[in-house]
């Protein structure tokens, strides 16, 4: 695939750049480049590599779930301005 002036023009618009046509041409140089660079990749056979989702397996690496310190509500009240049962009593924000 060529790189037109055009195709420069569109990526410029959909970019919204305003390019001189110094950087016009400098871009239009570096996306040949870089087109040539993926043609090249598309030259490697490729027939006998596993498609895969990441670079590194993945794992789950997460812990079980333990509860530690149970239940300290009581504990929790105690500091409370006002408490009723087992709840924290606060004024009204309405």
């Amino acid at each position: 695939m060529e790189i037109t002036d055009e195709t420069i023009e569109y990526v410029g618009i959909l970019a919204q750049l305003e390019l001189s046509d110094e950087e016009k041409k400098a871009a239009k140089k570096s996306m040949t480049e870089m087109l040539d660079y993926v043609n090249k990749l598309n030259e490697l056979d490729t027939s006998d590599v596993e498609p895969m989702s990441h670079t590194f397996p993945v794992a789950n690496v997460m812990r079980e779930d333990v509860v530690t310190n149970g239940d300290d509500s009581e504990n929790m009240l105690k500091n409370a301005p006002e408490k009723t049962e087992n709840a924290y009593i606060v004024p009204q924000t309405f």
